[in-house]
């Protein structure tokens, strides 16, 4: 090697300088796994050196036999994961191995707690990479050149991980990258050859690349029987299957390997929820390793973080994050296709409109939903974690997949006036299963919380009959029924939109009360609509109220109240709402308001009871000063 330039000093980024204290205090119990994610990144950068190949043959340089190899020095006390692949340019190695360029780190180090066992599984999480070196090392070499540069462009790179890291140009004659692990003195059996093999055996059997160790060479000696065994040299040698795991039978792959290889794919701590492996023959010919993860990544609401598979043809690695065949309310499927149609040399662009694509793409989610139609059957406990995790996110499918959206609406679950928290527990065929006699419709209201929907004066009737009605407190639930009509041949119902007809669940005494009632405050919806004007649709009697005096009710057409907050906070312009005024002709106030014979007074009372209706269904008020004036005005007179 010739000799080295001068280095220059840079310093981490600060949530790298965190990731890294934390790593080494926090994952003293599973330390092992920093031979997994070493390997593994080894791994992925000789895939991706394979399909830069396909178009430049010459990045090979004469060597096309990739591999992963280990070596250990015992007096130096190092271990060295070197790998023939792609390799990486000095500005890459700046960017890749200075900085954190995930997103989500923000709020990865906000839910921090300070509890080693807890943030471990954080870490697992927000994946670590090659920063995991750092557990067992007190100091890093990295040395590495881009496959197709010149000898002399190698970089070294070389850190104690405290703070600083040093880069330097080298010659290297090799393409690819070798990290040195000086290992700390009290991880010494990471330097046993025997350690290190069980370990790849563990982690990385299903990896497709050979991972090779040194075999040393062993001298001529004596036989049983006298006869001379002649001498071994020192070769290397591999050391796990070095199989890829989808090409094998499912018989032959156990739950561990199916685990391992997921976190292999995904950089997870955590064991995955679920997987499917599928061989499918016929017009299209392909292999899909389908997985649930257990947690939600932190950057899964970023609408600009990548999501997909990982693409194969042929065996060969074409690219991470191929979107297309995932749709993206599943965008927290992990996993990888392996496609025998399409072409070696497919890019992004391609696959955008090609038919095979649109073919894997269906078959891809036919295969996830299927897996959680399955789970949900066969083990709600697991599917409510995998719920918890992911809901809001499958929420997002009616609107997006209009063929899946009935198999969708199966899956999703809600709270609901039947169950005691806000835990989303109720599947739409429990609902079915539990509606009354006569009841035709699905009653469901949307709010900005739980507890807003579960207070909402829209239920009082309901609650009064015993009928159930989904709460939904999520801003995705308004979007998602707006897209969501029926389940089962039964038509979804908002109970605060249009007027109310509870058809056959209503009895021929409860009309004749409530036609009395209107009759004892005949006059009062005139008035009212004339005080109020513009300010609303119509003023009109309700019995959907048994304890409050008023509510305001979205036109059966017209944008609710939570649809109009979602497009605001979405940056959409929307035109000025109104609702219609709906009292309650059996509440005590009305009574004594269709009395009142001073119309300075009706209209005081009148304002007050629509900003109260409209701050119960909003939450806010357009003009909440005059609304305090008039209440206090009124409060003023009353104690007179």
């Amino acid at each position: 090697m010739a000799e080295v330039a001068q280095h220059e000093t840079h310093g981490f980024q600060t949530e790298v300088k965190q990731l890294l204290h934390l790593m080494i205090h926090s994952l003293y119990s599973n330390k092992e796994i920093f031979l997994r994610e070493l390997v593994s990144n080894a791994a992925d950068a000789a895939d991706k050196l394979r399909f830069r190949a396909l178009e430049n043959d010459s990045l090979y340089e004469n060597d096309g036999d990739l591999n992963v190899r280990l070596s250990v020095d015992s007096e130096a006390g190092t271990l060295t994961v070197a790998d023939n692949g792609i390799g990486m340019t000095r500005d890459e190695v700046i960017a890749n191995l200075g900085t954190i360029a995930k997103s989500g780190t923000k709020d990865f180090f906000s839910k921090l707690s300070g509890d080693a066992a807890r943030d471990s599984q954080l870490i697992g999480q927000f994946g670590v990479g090659f920063y995991s070196a750092f557990i067992v090392a007190d100091k890093v070499t990295v040395r590495t050149r881009a496959a197709g540069a010149d000898a002399s462009e190698g970089v070294e790179w070389i850190s104690d991980g405290e703070g600083e890291f040093t880069v330097a140009e080298i010659n290297k004659p090799t393409r690819g990258t070798e990290i040195v692990l000086h290992i700390r003195e009290d991880e010494k059996e990471f330097l046993d050859k025997w350690r290190l093999r069980s370990i790849i055996g563990k982690y990385s059997d299903h990896i497709s690349i050979p991972v090779q160790m040194w075999k040393e060479e062993v001298p001529e000696r004596d036989g049983p029987d006298g006869e001379k065994i002649a001498a071994e040299p020192g070769q290397w040698e591999v050391v796990n299957k070095a199989t890829a795991l989808w090409t094998r039978e499912k018989s032959e792959i156990s739950d561990d390997e199916y685990k391992e290889f997921y976190k292999h794919i995904s950089h997870d701590f955590a064991d995955p929820l679920s997987w499917a492996h599928n061989r499918v023959e016929g017009k299209t010919e392909y292999t899909s390793l389908l997985y649930i993860p257990s947690k939600a990544p932190f950057d899964m609401w970023n609408r600009d973080q990548k999501h997909g598979l990982k693409l194969y043809v042929q065996r060969v690695f074409i690219m991470d994050d191929a979107e297309q065949f995932m749709p993206t309310y599943l965008r927290f499927v992990k996993g990888l296709l392996d496609s025998n149609d399409l072409p070696l040399n497919v890019s992004r662009e391609i696959l955008q409109d090609n038919k095979i694509t649109q073919a894997l793409r269906q078959g891809c989610t036919k295969r996830v939903l299927q897996m959680l139609e399955r789970m949900a059957k066969n083990d709600a406990e697991q599917y409510q974690s995998f719920w918890n995790e992911f809901g809001n996110v499958l929420k997002e499918g009616p609107a997006e997949d209009y063929s899946n959206r009935e198999k969708i609406a199966g899956l999703l679950r809600f709270a609901s006036t039947h169950t005691d928290s806000d835990a989303q527990t109720v599947s739409l065929a429990d609902y079915i299963e539990r509606m009354k006699e006569g009841q035709d419709k699905i009653y469901y209201v949307t709010a900005d919380s739980y507890q807003a929907a579960r207070t909402s004066p829209h239920l009082e009737i309901f609650r009064k009959k015993g009928i159930e009605v989904l709460l939904m407190g999520e801003r995705i639930d308004e979007w998602l029924m707006s897209h969501l009509t029926e389940f089962n041949e039964k038509s979804f119902q908002s109970i605060a939109k249009g007027d109310l007809d509870l058809g056959d669940l209503d009895d021929e005494e409860t009309k004749k009360a409530k036609e009395e009632a209107e009759k004892q405050v005949e006059g009062i919806l005139e008035r009212a609509k004339e005080a109020l004007g513009d300010k609303v649709i119509d003023v009109k009697f309700t019995h959907r109220l048994t304890d409050s005096p008023a509510c305001i009710v979205a036109d059966e057409n017209g944008m609710s109240t939570q649809m109009v907050k979602l497009m605001q906070a979405a940056g959409q312009p929307v035109p000025e709402a109104k609702y219609h005024f709906e009292l309650n002709p059996e509440h005590q106030l009305i009574k004594q308001l269709a009395d009142t014979q001073d119309e300075g007074l009706f209209k005081q009372w009148v304002g007050v009871l629509f900003d109260q209706a409209a701050l119960s269904e909003q939450g806010s008020l357009k003009d909440p000063s005059s609304f305090v004036r008039n209440l206090n005005s009124l409060l003023m007179s009353l104690a007179k």
